[in-house]
């Protein structure tokens, strides 16, 4: 199907896009839309395995400020900036060299619907979990992160039954503050945010309060509307409302699943391991995502039951039903190891499956010799 994107945020209209219209004209034709794409990605990789090496429980902003260095908050603002510009540069430089594909559609949508948890989980840093004092805890991290992951589902899910993705608002207003944050906390410390700056509001809760009232007052209620007038203008992929519903069903699950662990985990597994659970839900929303911008793009339809699902049960099961024990922890760093390397997996047999059907490289802008 043809891509069709809108995107009507003044932030982005006015300001972003010409900044980006400059940088384009840097980038060398040769090089692959997929490798932008892809590099970024990377980036945000770099960036999040360095900040866990110094805060690998998110307690160093709070309890021992200073632990992490200032190069590192600065580094942080730097590939994000560097991230959120190769993401915004690919699908220009595609129509560029003319080597716009469903493949680099994928590739693009895949890795931020992975990148989006990434981002969040390397701001919480910022932040740390509360002491008592300053921070916010590892339940309003997950709660925030569900928001983050419902919203970027809903925009895919939007897209499944109109066939145009309007891109969120929210996006490009999030990269700008998260770079402004990295650059406050590497210019005043990380005490920044544990001082009170309004009414004896932290800025983390004006940050928490903007996410919150983004979500629900401006993105869900923008979906439905565009869904509302595809649905008045007889544009609508799907008939039935079952079937305009059937993406929802797993995320959902999953979404249920996950909270029933961490609200009846014995051995509170959140508060032990917050940085391996938020890194698991990050990961199998992304698969799950994944799936629905596949069958959106191919206009097949979306299985009711996603398979992570069924172990993910499982292992909920056992954990909150006491059988695991002491194991808990271990079990769930067994589990987030599989699905990330399933993920990885099936990110790599598509990439393989939709570059031999199209006769292109992923990375390169050579086209591959006819058998």
């Amino acid at each position: 199907s043809q891509y069709s994107a809108v995107d009507t945020n003044p932030l982005s209209v006015y300001i972003m896009q010409p900044i980006w219209n400059k940088i384009i004209k840097i980038v060398p034709l040769w090089i692959a839309p997929n490798l932008l794409t892809f590099s970024g990605f990377v980036m945000i990789l770099v960036n999040y395995f360095l900040i866990s090496f110094y805060d690998w429980d998110y307690t160093a902003s709070g309890s021992s400020p200073g632990l992490v260095p200032t190069w590192v908050w600065l580094f942080s603002a730097f590939t994000t900036f560097c991230a959120y510009a190769l993401d915004s540069i690919d699908g220009k430089h595609a129509r560029r060299t003319q080597s716009s594909t469903p493949l680099g559609e994928l590739f693009d949508h895949g890795l931020d619907s992975w990148a989006t948890s990434i981002f969040l989980l390397s701001f919480f840093s910022v932040c740390s979990r509360d002491n008592g004092k300053t921070g916010i805890s590892v339940y309003t991290m997950y709660i925030y992160l569900s928001i983050v992951l419902f919203n970027f589902m809903c925009s895919h899910w939007e897209k499944y039954n109109t066939g145009v993705l309007f891109l969120p608002w929210g996006y490009d207003i999030s990269q700008v503050v998260l770079i402004a944050a990295y650059l406050l906390t590497a210019a005043g410390g990380v005490e920044v945010w544990q001082k009170p700056f309004l009414f004896g509001y932290y800025i983390t809760d004006a940050l928490v309060i903007l996410l919150i009232g983004f979500s629900f007052f401006l993105s869900f209620p923008q979906t439905l509307y565009n869904i509302h007038r595809a649905h008045l203008k007889k544009t609508l992929k799907n008939d039935s409302l079952c079937e305009g519903l059937l993406p929802l069903v797993s995320p959902l699950l999953l979404f249920i699943l996950l909270t029933v662990w961490v609200v009846l985990s014995p051995g509170n597994i959140l508060e032990k391991q917050p940085r391996l659970f938020l890194w698991m839900v990050g990961v199998t929303f992304s698969n799950v995502t994944c799936k629905v911008i596949i069958c959106q793009m191919s206009s097949t339809q979306p299985e009711l039951l996603h398979w992570f699902l069924f172990p993910l049960a499982l292992v909920v099961y056992t954990a909150t039903s006491g059988l695991l024990g002491w194991m808990e922890e271990a079990v769930l760093a067994v589990f987030t190891a599989l699905v990330t390397a399933a993920h990885v997996h099936y990110g790599v047999c598509v990439g393989r499956q939709l570059s031999e059907h199209f006769n292109i490289y992923i990375f390169s802008l050579k086209k591959r010799v006819q058998e």
